[in-house]
This record gives C-alpha cells, sequence and structure tokens, in this order.
C-alpha cells in the first residue's frame, strides 16, 4: 500500500510529526509526504488541500491519505465531498482502529491544533500507531465481522452511486482553485509518474 500524508498549511508545524508517525507505525507501506512544509511559497486551506486528496486517491497514486486541519473535522468533511473518498476522523487511538476495522475507508484526518501540547503530540503518534495497527478491513467486533465488512461495501456502493465521477467534478470546479490546486508540484508529478487512472492523468495534462 502507498500511504500519502498531507495537511493543510495552516499545521505545517505539525507535518513532521505526522509523516515521522506514518513511517513508523504503517510498516511495510511506501509512505511519502507531499506536505504542507512551512517553507512553501503558496498556502492551501483544507478544502484545496481536500481536492488534492482526491486527485492523489482518484489517479491510483496512492491507496490512502492520512492528513488533518486545525480540528479535523473541515479536512473530514471536505475530503467526503470527493467522489471516491471515505475519509474518517479520529481524535482519539480508538477511533483510529475502529474507522480502519470497520470502515476500512481511504482517508483519514486528524486534529492537528487541538490540545497540542506535549500530551497532544503523543496522542497523535498513537493514534497513527493504532490506524495501522492491523490489516484494513477485518471487521470489529471480531464477532461481528462479516456485517461489519459487508456494511463498509455497502456504504462504498452507496457513496459511488450518489456522486458524479471525479471528472465530473473537476470540470465544475472554479478554474481558480484549479489552477492553484495544480501548482502543488510534488502532488502532479507524482500523479503523471506513478498514478495509474488515465481519465485523471489525461484530465490533468490538459490542463497544466
Amino acid at each position: 500500500m502507498i500511504v500519502g500524508v498531507i495537511q493543510a498549511s495552516s499545521q505545517t508545524n505539525k507535518n513532521n510529526i505526522l509523516f515521522d508517525a506514518v513511517k513508523k507505525y504503517a510498516t511495510g507501506h511506501e509512505v511519502i509526504n507531499f506536505g504542507c512544509f512551512p517553507d512553501d511559497i503558496i498556502k492551501y486551506s483544507y478544502i484545496e488541500i481536500s481536492i488534492e486528496i482526491g486527485i492523489l486517491l482518484a489517479s491510483k497514486a496512492v491507496d490512502f491519505v492520512v492528513t488533518g486541519c486545525s480540528s479535523g473535522q473541515g479536512m473530514m468533511l471536505a475530503c467526503n465531498n470527493m467522489p471516491g473518498v471515505i475519509c474518517g476522523y479520529a481524535p482519539t487511538p480508538k477511533d483510529a482502529y475502529l474507522f480502519a476495522q470497520i470502515n476500512n475507508g481511504n482517508a483519514i484526518s486528524l486534529p492537528l491544533g487541538e490540545e497540542y501540547t506535549y500530551s497532544g503530540s503523543e496522542n497523535c503518534k498513537k493514534t497513527v500507531e493504532m490506524l495501522f495497527y492491523e490489516s484494513f478491513g477485518q471487521g470489529y467486533p471480531k464477532d461481528q465481522a462479516a456485517r461489519k465488512i459487508s456494511d463498509a461495501k455497502l456504504l462504498k456502493s452507496v457513496k459511488e452511486k450518489s456522486q458524479v465521477d471525479f471528472i465530473t467534478l473537476l470540470e465544475r470546479l472554479d478554474d481558480n482553485l484549479i489552477t492553484k490546486v495544480l501548482q502543488k508540484k510534488n502532488v502532479v508529478d507524482h500523479v503523471l509518474n506513478n498514478g495509474t487512472d488515465i481519465a485523471t492523468i489525461n484530465w490533468i495534462k490538459q490542463h497544466i
């Protein structure tokens, strides 16, 4: 699995903590850090980053994204606007574990700005640890695993039927917004070099 790390510019000082935790606990997976970084010239809101996440997942350039913003909730809501993205909100290690095992989505948002003292940093690390504690999608509790797995599949099916495809969404977005999103070079380069969804890749090539 390829795991991307990317968070809003409001929390650039937490990027290293988040990336280091994912590298440590997502053992056996490739982890790529897309920022946002403190020295970035262009600053990105959680809404703009959610589109970057949508592009990364729709292109199949990554399989899972660990993200966040100040509260974590805005990023979660924005990501769930993206076709094909099922993003959880994990303020605690327990929430991360349950999301991975029961909901089996492809993105998770952490509250990177709340209570970010030393204990907050430790909570972030423990939350990431529990996210990757076991293989995703095994169901929980174990005696109800079959039903939980079936429900997760149904959730994804309902979401797919309720939303437009990702290219249609991109075509409907404001041109200025798209221009800014496509200026995030490390995301665009990774998608063009590693993505496998031809429609998304071709769309990006036509707009850069």
